[in-house]
């Protein structure tokens, strides 16, 4: 294995811009969902069954196409039909989209150990500077 062809794992899984780019909120997730049904290896008619399954109400071809429209202004994706999305065709882009709005990312539980350990050397970093400064503090007479 060549050290230098080496590059870590994409954790954060997102679209690119260029695809989802748009005016308006609204529009910006359509095409989000555009892409999702896109990239699918399933079909829409596939798709909108399995969503019908999993979330016991009506999913159809045509609700789908709507959702995926920017034309369609009047009709947004509701957050529980979202997740059925992201539970048929596996993509936490959809996720991401609205996680990375406020500052967040949506990350797979198998790496959350290793943020726990960022977590920790953010707090062992603070501690260290805390006593640097304690020390410095304490040298010069301070603590009289």
């Amino acid at each position: 294995m060549d050290l230098l062809d080496w590059s870590p794992l994409e954790i954060v899984h997102r679209f690119s811009e260029d695809r989802i780019c748009a005016s308006s909120l609204r529009a910006r997730i359509a095409r989000a969902v555009a892409e999702a049904l896109k990239d699918s290896e399933k079909s829409r008619e596939d798709t909108a069954a399995a969503m019908t399954e999993w979330l016991g109400e009506d999913v159809s071809v045509h609700m789908l196409n709507a959702w995926a429209s920017q034309a369609r202004e009047d009709h947004s994706i509701p957050y529980q039909r979202l997740l059925a999305l992201v539970h048929v065709t596996g993509d936490v882009r959809l996720l991401q989209l609205g996680a990375e709005m406020f500052g967040h990312s949506v990350v797979d539980d198998r790496y959350l150990p290793w943020v726990e350990v960022g977590q920790l050397a953010d707090q062992r970093d603070a501690v260290e500077r805390a006593f640097e400064t304690a020390r410095r503090t304490a040298r010069k007479g301070g603590g009289r």
